[in-house]
């Protein structure tokens, strides 16, 4: 993996309404040199019209999604906005996509889950041949037909009408089991980690060496991007640091999906959580939130998070810059960006 580490920021998700400041916070990480700008969606607001809309008062940084949900859309449909997108930003957009889970996707979307990695396979094939644009598309898989089989036997294929400013849209994909990383690896350009730990660091890095190899391309990894949100909290006593942390982990270990399917629990599971996760998540089914938080240790924290004194977090930011991550995602209001740039930078 290029090891040029760059910055970006992350707008993560709304909650009632758009983020507080967000628009400040993104204009100063232009302004400051940050790489990359990050929105996200899951069953409220969507990814690309903030991204558009904050985007259009920056100069120079790339804008991310993190995730575009592949079940919200065809895959016809996303290759029609990151088509859209890079023209309106110049040539700026980055195309994150992701599976997500099935309580989503067959919850919210209306969508079948099954075999996320072979759709995705599909999907991504299907948005690489739009945006190309070297011939019509007539693709024809497991979960996508292009043109559709049956209806009225009218459909045939086309070309986008519009000629992409790029030909190369850069896709990256959100993963976290090993399986999907891989993928990531094989046919991306990029990774987006969720709860990535520097531990586990040799773990993923064979994961992507495997997706690599099978990708055809010599020398893959040294143009490969990983970027991860990297959680920092400062302040004076680590355990309150902590406490900011563990409500968001204790949702994911415990409250995302069901028992069985929930990849999150899969991810700390292998950090060797496994009996803490397994707790977390007996807590939080039976509603007990603040239990749930309470039962997740500072070690679980301090994994995938930087967290106490800013003395501490450079300590600790060491072991984060020797890792396989080449973009640092992290979030908060303007006022904090310009410090924690000189922090990761080192």
């Amino acid at each position: 993996m290029a090891k040029n580490i760059t910055l970006g920021y992350t707008a993560g998700y709304w909650g009632s309404g758009p983020p507080s400041g967000a628009l400040e916070a993104i204009k100063e990480a232009d302004k400051l040199g940050f790489d990359s700008v990050w929105t996200a969606e899951a069953y409220g607001s969507d990814a690309l019209t903030p991204l558009a809309w904050w985007g259009s008062h920056t100069q120079n940084i790339r804008l991310g999604t993190s995730i575009v949900q592949m079940s919200a859309r065809t895959p016809a449909a996303t290759a029609m906005a990151a088509i859209t997108m890079d023209h309106l930003s110049n040539g700026r957009f980055i195309l994150g996509l992701g599976a997500s889970g099935p309580q989503v996707v067959e919850g919210w979307y209306g969508q079948p889950y099954p075999r996320p990695l072979a759709r995705t396979r599909e999907y991504v094939e299907i948005i690489r041949n739009v945006v190309q644009r070297e011939k019509p598309v007539d693709f024809h898989g497991e979960f996508y037909n292009m043109p559709y089989v049956g209806g009225t036997e009218l459909g045939k294929p086309l070309k986008s009408t519009v000629h992409p400013l790029r030909n190369d849209i850069p896709i990256f994909l959100g993963a976290e089991g090993p399986k999907n990383v891989a993928l990531a690896g094989e046919i991306c350009d990029g990774w987006l980690p969720l709860f990535f730990s520097p531990k586990e660091d040799a773990f993923y890095r064979q994961c992507l060496n495997e997706g690599f190899a099978k990708s055809g391309e010599a020398n893959k990894a040294d143009r490969f991007e990983i970027a991860a949100t990297v959680t920092i909290i400062p302040g004076d006593d680590v355990e309150k640091c902590a406490d900011m942390v563990r409500p968001f982990l204790a949702l994911y270990a415990g409250g995302m999906g069901a028992r069985g399917a929930n990849f999150h629990f899969e991810v700390f599971a292998r950090m060797g959580y496994e009996d803490v996760a397994l707790k977390v998540q007996d807590l939080y089914l039976a509603g007990k939130k603040a239990e749930a938080a309470a039962a997740i240790p500072l070690s679980m924290v301090e994994d995938v998070a930087l967290v106490g004194p800013m003395d501490k977090i450079r300590d600790d930011m060491a072991k984060w810059r020797e890792s396989c991550i080449t973009t640092f995602l992290v979030g908060g209001p303007a006022h904090v960006l310009s410090q924690y740039a000189e922090m990761i930078a080192g």
